[in-house]
């Protein structure tokens, strides 16, 4: 029985000196890191120059260790004892309170390969939320703070088309009402227009009477009732409005105005600008009642 420890320690005693040949160290550059934090975990191994020495790359399993990097630095060898190190950034994301990390340093053999590993280095987790207290302590704000509201497309094109569909319906029902009232308001506008300009013009042929006030008047007031009627007033003659109007007086006050330039009759001329603009109105006025009962009969 002696004999056969003893054969086993004699087999053992080359395993020994074997390993005690390799030093591995591995610690990490920091002793606490947050979640993701990247984090240095420094890797050196000291070993008989003429071992063959593999340190571990992306292919190694981190477990929930992320490698981001790996730095390698040069070999040094003095006298027989050859030094590597390497430096590898990790990101953990391991939810325990300590991780602990050994990576292994691979002796390559001819038929295999041995793992040297270092003692186990330990990276506390860094929490970034303070304990909850029993208690919530609110701060007061009554800032407003407005929130993104996401657009619904759906909802929006379906408003959208209804109301299309109701002014559709609205304008179809409504059209001609609607374009005859727009009508009279435009004729109420153009008259109040008519009014200002022949007052202003009247003053100023009263003031200083020439044949170019005197046309501008009658050109003015030939116009707006052209517009009214529809009838060529700008193409006629004194006589020839007075006939399509019967009215004689339409002769008497064109004449009129005449007077002023001639004669320098203010008195007269004022009498007949005054009924040439009491036969605009009642004009105007006909025309608006003519577009009301024609919106009303609709």
């Amino acid at each position: 029985m002696a004999k056969i420890l003893q054969a086993t320690l004699l087999l053992l005693i080359p395993f020994f000196t074997f390993a005690q040949q390799v030093k591995v160290e591995g610690y990490f550059l920091q002793d606490s890191a947050k979640l993701g934090e990247r984090v240095g975990y420094v890797l050196k191994a000291q070993y008989p120059e003429s071992y063959q020495m593999l340190f571990p790359d992306s292919s190694y399993n981190f477990g929930e260790q992320v490698l981001l990097e790996k730095q390698v630095f040069a070999t040094a060898t003095t006298e027989g004892v050859t030094v590597d190190s390497a430096v590898y950034f990790l990101s953990n994301f391991s939810l325990d309170p300590s991780i602990y990390v050994a990576l292994p340093v691979y002796e390559i053999l001819p038929y295999d390969s041995i793992p040297h590993f270092p003692l186990e280095a330990e990276l506390k987790l860094k929490l970034t939320i303070d304990t909850i207290p029993e208690q919530l302590q609110f701060r007061e704000n009554n800032v407003y703070q407005p929130l993104e509201k996401q657009t619904n497309w759906i909802i929006l094109g379906l408003w959208t088309g209804g109301v299309l569909v109701i002014l559709l319906l609205v304008y179809l029902l409504f059209a001609k009402r609607i374009q005859k009232y727009l009508k009279e308001r435009g004729e109420k506008r153009r008259w109040k227009r008519f009014e200002a300009r022949w007052k202003k013009q009247t003053e100023e042929l009263n003031s200083n009477p020439s044949i170019q006030l005197a046309d501008e008047l009658i050109g003015n007031w030939k116009s707006y009732l052209e517009h009214l009627t529809r009838e060529p007033y700008q193409e006629w003659t004194s006589s020839e409005i007075s006939a399509k109007l019967e009215d004689k007086k339409v002769f008497d006050a064109l004449r009129g105005i005449d007077l002023i330039i001639y004669a320098g009759q203010t008195e007269q001329s004022k009498e007949a600008t005054d009924y040439l603009l009491e036969l605009s109105r009642k004009t105007y006025e006909n025309k608006v009642n003519q577009i009301k009962h024609e919106r009303a009969s609709k």
